[in-house]
This record gives C-alpha cells, structure tokens and sequence, in this order.
C-alpha cells in the first residue's frame, strides 16, 4: 500500500500512469503528454493505441518513464488473436507496458473459456512487458468482478485496472472487492476513471490500497497534493 505520508510531489508522480487518450487527440497532444509524464516523474505515459508510440518513444528517450499503450481499447471484444496481434506490435515498437481491456461479453456470457484464452493469448503476446487487465466495472456486477480478478491471479498479471476511463468510473466498493479478491496474489491494483473532483477521489483510492492512477490529470492531482495535506485528506509530510 502505497504510504503518502512519505511522499512528496516528485516521488508521488511514480504512482500515476499519465495519459492522453481522446479520439481527436494530434501528435502535438501527445508531444505535451508526454514531456507533462516527465516533468512530474509519472511512472508511464500512454496513448489510445500503438499508433502514436513512435512519437512516446523519441519523447521517453533517456527518461524512466515507461512508453505504453491500450490493447483493444475502450471496447475489448476484438477477436483474441487480433488483440494478440496488437500486442505484440505494441511490443515490437517499444511499449514497456501494455493494458487490455477484457472481454465483457464473454464473461457475462459465461463462456469463461474464451474470456480466459483471450487473456493468456495476451499474456503471451507481452512479453517481458508490465501486463494490466481492464475490467470497466461499471458495467459488471459483484460476482463478475469476482470472476475477472480470480482470473487474472490465477494467469499471474501485474495488474488488474478497475476502467478504461473512457465510461463512468468504479465505486469505491468495487474497488474495494477487486482488492478483496486479490488479497495474497501479487497482483497490483490501477485505478482509472476517477471521478470529479478528482484530486479529492485519487488520493482516497491510494489509500485504499490501489498502487497506481491512470488519469489525463495527473498534473492537477499531484499538484493539489499540498491542498489535501492542508484540508487533511492526505497524511502530513513525514520524511
């Protein structure tokens, strides 16, 4: 669990993957994400797709943040070997860390075996890359949500991410259960689509257990940091 209390705003960074993810986003849009993920020392930066990964490369050069990218993003219902496909191209243009999002019709299906196929194909498709399973739990209930995280232990993830960002976000109860579930198994826990206001949501989810934010507010979440402190949100300084 991630201790704020020994955080200050540089150190703090590590704990958000900053993002630039709109469907209208440019190339110039990409270039200030990136160059924002550096300034703040955020622990990766990612585009919608592979498309833009070129550019994040030539921006992350010489830096530890982490070139990344989404996988069959926002939906998750491309054929597994597609996605596979994707990843591995992801892979092979320098993404360090790559996100999917799952299948959900599938499991509210209950075909359970090709909504775990289409995660090992991934798993296999990534490599030596930080793998990150998306769940969008807004549209899951309880027992799916159960499923998906069991799932993604038993394949051995690093991470399971409550959204996409790209619908309405989790509840913190059901961030709490996908905590819950995946007590003891190693896997870490992303949070995305943090509600408004933001900085107030974010910080409450770090608290809770989640490891890293996914947001395109990564700036103004860490830079309220002295704001939460002050108001008692956020734990005082103790170095």
């Amino acid at each position: 669990m991630v201790d704020l209390s020994k955080l200050d705003k540089w150190a703090l960074g590590k704990c958000f993957d900053h993002s630039v993810l709109p469907k209208q986003t440019t190339e110039d849009d990409i270039r200030a994400g990136c160059r924002e993920a550096v300034a703040y020392n955020c622990a990766a930066f990612y585009s919608a797709s592979a498309y833009w990964t070129p550019v994040v490369v030539e921006e992350l050069a010489g830096t530890d943040v982490l070139v990344a990218t989404g996988i069959g993003f926002p939906w998750g219902a491309q054929p597994s070997k597609i996605k596979a496909l994707e990843t591995e191209q992801a892979v092979a243009a320098g993404c360090a860390s790559v996100d999917t999002v799952i299948n959900q019709g599938a499991l509210k299906s209950r075909r359970l075996a090709e909504f775990r196929q289409d995660l090992v194909d991934y798993k296999a498709a990534a490599g030596e890359a930080l793998t990150k399973v998306i769940l969008d739990t807004c549209f899951l209930t309880d027992e799916e949500i159960v499923i998906a995280c069991e799932t993604i232990a038993e394949i051995g993830f690093d991470y399971a991410k409550t959204s996409t960002g790209q619908f309405e976000g989790p509840t913190m109860e059901q961030f709490l259960l996908m905590r819950d579930t995946l007590a003891g198994s190693g896997v870490k826990l992303k949070v995305a689509g943090v509600k408004v206001p933001r900085p107030q949501n974010a910080y409450c989810f770090l608290m809770a257990g989640a490891d890293l934010i996914g947001t395109r507010a990564a700036v103004a979440i860490i830079e309220a940091l002295d704001q939460m402190r002050e108001i008692g949100i956020v734990p005082a300084y103790q170095p």
